[in-house]
């Protein structure tokens, strides 16, 4: 891996240099004529053009045909074929999003076939930044999108999974390879020193959703109790994802865009023909990668090494491994039995589309389903339906936009996590079943692991989200527009733990049986009127908006716990329980409200100034400081239109932009400042009691982070190489934060705002080429890395609080403070720490003060597609250089009844003295088994954790059909199918042990439209 991480030092400015080159020097226009012309055809029917627009990869549909100077206009259908009224000496111009436009003057021919080529930049590409559209080339804020395009061609459930890699400043982690799971988003680092102050604004369709969903019975299964809200959106059905980073573009959303915004767009219509699309594709997941692990005989011998350096001669009844109890020439491979199955996929999808003149919708309903790789029996599946309406009147005046999706989700997995037990078995273990299918119990000598089956976790939700949009032109320029919608889940879990999951001769009865039952009801909804004006006089461009919003959540939860059945066929039946409580009954309530406006100034295309403000309400907040300002001033230079530099050939557009803004933050849950009090389990007299569970603070006010950028956008050689470069600095101070209390105060803490301040400061590099762009093949090619950094800069009394342990002046809010590792003590053959305080005592908590940073150093990806006639391929390198826990950290004491990599062969001894574990042990030494703890949380237990990864790869081929309006498009699709890396462990991005690491996936399939 050093030799890889070596060459990618040089690869990735070796790359960058080879780009310029190849652009320098390959870069001349390929584009033949785009007429193909009939000159034996004259025009005899009624003065009307027709023709077929296409590109590389065949007709396009949705393109628009205009007249010039005139009204008249017309829209190409799903083959690419347009008719439209003009005389010969018109000019028809061609325009689609994302393609060069075309401008043609009519012949005598009636025939006019064009070609689009896509355009070489994002100059007018139109950017949805949430309240308001901009250019591309006029945006003032850091913006970052991906298209469908991109989105597609990953065979993943949640579309955070494609954006990995692609997006700078974009750091997303998958918490787990177990379906339906969440995901850790971090744009621009860490702003809080609370991990739930640091997610990031969804907005699906103009209506924000809760960052995640809680789930208050699924840590065992599901890392963090977590639940990701775009679990419920097909990734088929989005045609794009913006993310707003900087000021300039967050600070419009105030309070709720502090960790920046995600904003997801689903599809729409794009043609007046009625269009149907199906497709369907099929996936099979596998674990990416094993631990080599001990063999029998290796762990066998371990095994008796420890007993005899314990100085233990006859080995002890409980010691089935060793003492006969078990065949010590057995050898199962547990990675293969527990974690080897293949987990089978399933994707259906149908789209219907059309539309006639100025009113379009569109429909799309798809079924996915996903297995587990512990066992086929496991299965998360979801089905969804989305919706698009669009309409303008006759005079274009009003437009209406509704857009809902509805999903319905069921995951049905284990009530555990199987990674650890598949690493940790004794290799010489007894079947897991016996010969009837039954759990094999052994004699009573084995805790079999796949008792964990008969535990089962189960959650099921429904998901509604709404959207209407209004625009209306009160007067020329002046417009009317309204946005509101709903969102609505209900999320119903349940733990089921019936006396089966027990060993028989434990004699535990269905009585002993329980459900575990939790139902979360959530309702939102969002009110947003605004006023628009836009005007152009002479060289000058206004464009300003006003608005408010208004937006309540209301929330409820009730959770039951019921034990004792007669027989487990009627565990999910509550009423048959002896024993029923009610273990939750919680309702909240949020509401926020807030003003904002935008004044958007251009004068002569090149000089822009940007300015948002809002002033936010939230109920999250004391009487005191329920309302707080925030406001962002952005600017742009669009230097190439300057005399000087216009007419340069080698440069095609050049722009530098600034920001600078605050923006607030209330992450914190509901009625954090109000003195509330719990329901005590203890009764009195046969009555529940309450006592005093948080201290009244009216003073509890916003996190505020201050945000700072620089950034210069630059486009050469007809804008076929592109390079972005950004620099950012954020402080956010003001943490929200629990402050210690002393105990005779009766609190532990108090919710209140710490005046410690954490700085995020990064540089961010994008290049995009087209190193060919042929008629027949075509390359494109896309980098992007980025240089996060993290600072605690102040802390006021961190010695004397609590967080003294966790963290450092100075230092990153990411390191951890371990014991540090000197290697093994030649004389005692144990390992060795150094003793900071010089006292002998190595178990104190002070001499754990070795500093390691396990936050990224630099991240990014390396993107290409290839067009050639019918084929495309592209393919995604994901690339990240950090230090991360290793196996160590959760490693059991070598020697004791636990297997063990084959790293750990490498003991120390007098014949091997530089061998990395000390002698194997049994535990019975309390002095090794210290140490052994200190080893885990040591430095030992930190390592590089940095890789290289073929994140995605796609074929596909559109089969030729000439007279047919059918299209017929067959895929190969693959995601995370390689990792270079030297990392200890499972995965490298993974960073919680113990669970099970994302899947390497194939999948293939085929798309249907006519």
């Amino acid at each position: 891996m050093k030799k890889i991480l070596s060459l990618g030092k040089k690869f990735v400015p070796g790359c960058t240099f080879l780009l310029v080159l190849i652009a320098l020097n390959a870069f001349a226009p390929a584009h033949n004529s785009p007429i193909k012309s009939n000159l034996n055809t004259q025009i005899d029917q009624d003065d009307f053009i027709t023709g077929t627009v296409s590109d590389l990869g065949g007709p396009i549909p949705g393109v628009l045909i205009t007249v010039k100077n005139t009204n008249i206009s017309a829209v190409t259908d799903e083959n690419g074929h347009y008719t439209i009224s003009a005389l010969p000496g018109d000019i028809l111009i061609f325009s689609y999003e994302g393609y060069e436009t075309i401008e043609l003057e009519v012949g005598i021919d009636p025939i006019i076939d064009v070609e689009l080529y896509e355009a070489v930049a994002l100059e007018e590409a139109v950017i949805n930044a949430g309240y308001y559209q901009v250019k591309d080339r006029e945006r003032t804020g850091s913006i970052s999108r991906i298209t469908a395009e991109e989105i597609e061609n990953q065979p993943v459930g949640n579309v955070l999974a494609a954006i990995q890699g692609r997006m700078p400043g974009v750091n997303i982690i998958q918490n787990s390879g177990t379906p339906g799971g969440g995901f850790e988003v971090q744009i621009r680092g860490i702003n809080s020193l609370r991990r739930e102050g640091n997610y990031p604004l969804y907005i699906i369709d103009g209506v924000p959703v809760n960052a995640s969903t809680p789930s208050f019975f699924g840590s065992r299964a599901l890392p963090y109790a977590e639940i990701n809200p775009l679990n419920s959106i097909n990734p088929n059905d989005i045609e794009s994802i913006e993310v707003l980073k900087d000021a300039d573009a967050t600070a419009i959303y105030g309070s709720r865009g502090a960790n920046g915004v995600i904003l997801i767009n689903t599809k729409k219509a794009k043609s007046d023909r009625t269009n149907f699309s199906f497709q369907s594709s099929y996936s099979i997941s596998q674990l990416g990668k094993k631990m080599k692990m001990m063999n029998t005989d290796q762990y066998i011998e371990m095994r008796k090494y420890a007993f005899q350096n314990d100085g233990i001669s006859e080995y002890p009844a409980n010691a089935f491994d060793l003492n006969g109890a078990w065949n010590s020439d057995r050898y199962t491979n547990w990675q293969d039995q527990i974690l080897g199955k293949t987990a089978a996929g399933l994707n259906l999808q149908f789209t219907l589309s059309g539309g006639k003149d100025k009113t379009h919708y569109l429909l799309s309903g798809s079924h996915n389903e996903q297995q587990t790789v512990f066992s086929n029996k496991f299965l998360y599946k979801y089905n969804n339906l989305v919706g698009n309406f669009s309409h303008k009147s006759d005079d274009s005046r009003l437009e209406l936009n509704v857009s809902g999706l509805f999903s319905a989700q069921q995951n049905d997995i284990i009530n555990g996590d199987l990674t650890n037990s598949a690493l940790t078995l004794s290799p010489n273990a007894p079947k897991l079943y016996d010969e009837n299918h039954n759990l094999n119990w052994e004699n009573n000598t084995f805790e079999n692991p796949l008792a964990i089956f008969e535990s089962t976790y189960d959650n099921e939700s429904i998901d509604l989200n709404s959207n209407l949009n209004l625009r209306y032109e009160l007067f020329p320029s002046f417009f009317l527009k309204f946005n509101g919608g709903i969102n609505y889940q209900e999320f119903e879990e349940t733990v089921l733990r019936p006396s089966t999951m027990y060993n028989p001769s434990m004699g535990v009865t269905p009585a002993s049986s329980s459900i575990t039952r939790g139902n979360r009801r959530y309702l939102s909804y969002l009110l947003e009127p605004q006023l628009n004006y836009k005007t152009t006089f002479k060289n000058h461009e206004l464009d300003i908006l006003i608005g408010g919003t208004f937006q309540q959540s209301n929330s409820s939860y009730l959770g039951l716990y019921a034990s004792g059945f007669e027989t487990n066929s009627l565990i999910t039946n509550l009423a048959a329980a002896n024993n029923l409580s009610v273990t939750n009954d919680d309702l909240s309530q949020y509401n926020y409200a807030a003003l904002f406006g935008r004044i958007n100034y251009q004068f002569r295309n090149k000089y822009i100034l940007n300015l948002t403000g809002r002033r936010d309400g939230s109920s999250r907040f004391g009487p005191n400081n329920r309302f707080a300002n925030f406001g962002a001033v952005g600017i742009a230079w669009i230097f190439s239109q300057e005399n000087l530099l216009k007419d340069l050939s080698w440069l095609s557009f050049g722009k530098l932009r600034g920001s600078f803004g605050i923006t607030g933050n209330d992450l914190i849950g509901d009625y954090q400042y109000l003195d509330t009090y719990g329901i005590s389990s203890n009764q009195y007299g046969g009555n529940s009691g309450l006592y005093p569970s948080r201290l009244y603070n009216p003073d509890f006010s916003w996190e505020k982070t201050q945000k700072t950028e620089f950034a210069v956008e630059l486009g050469f050689i007809k804008n076929r190489l592109n390079l972005f470069v950004n620099r950012y600095e954020n402080k956010s101070g003001n943490q929200l934060v629990g402050i210690p209390l002393p105990g005779t105060t009766g609190f532990s803490s108090v919710q209140a705002n710490l005046d410690a301040t954490v700085k995020n400061t990064g540089w961010e590099f994008v290049l995009t080429a087209k190193p060919i762009s042929g008629k027949s093949f075509l390359w494109e090619t896309n980098f992007n890395i980025s240089f996060p950094k993290n600072k605690l800069v102040s802390f006021p009394n961190l010695e004397g609080s609590t967080y003294t342990n966790k963290y450092v002046i100075g230092q990153p809010v990411t390191i951890v403070k371990v014991y540090n590792f000197e290697g093994i003590d030649p004389e005692t053959g144990l390992y060795s720490f150094t003793d900071y305080n010089n006292d002998g005592n190595l178990s104190a908590s002070d001499d754990a003060q070795a500093i390691r940073n396990l936050g990224i150093r630099y991240t990014g990806g390396w993107s290409n597609q290839f067009s050639y006639r019918n084929w495309k391929l592209s393919f995604l390198f994901q690339f990240v250089k950090q230090l991360q826990w290793n196996y160590n950290n959760i490693m059991k004491m070598p020697g004791t009844f636990y297997n063990q990599p084959v790293e750990v062969l490498n003991v120390w001894s007098a014949s091997n003295p530089k061998g990395q574990y000390m002698p194997y042990s049994t535990g019975m030494n309390p002095e090794i088994s210290q140490r052994h703890l200190m080893f885990m949380n040591s430095t030992a237990a930190i390592s590089d954790a940095s890789f290289i990864r073929l994140k995605n790869i796609q074929i596909n081929y559109q089969i030729p059909l000439k007279q047919s309006e059918m299209r017929i498009n067959v895929f190969v699709q693959g995601q995370n199918l390689l990792t270079f890396t030297d990392y200890f462990g499972l995965d490298p991005e993974f960073r919680l042990g113990g669970y099970l690491p994302p899947l390497k996936t194939y999948a293939f399939g085929f798309q249907l439209t006519f």
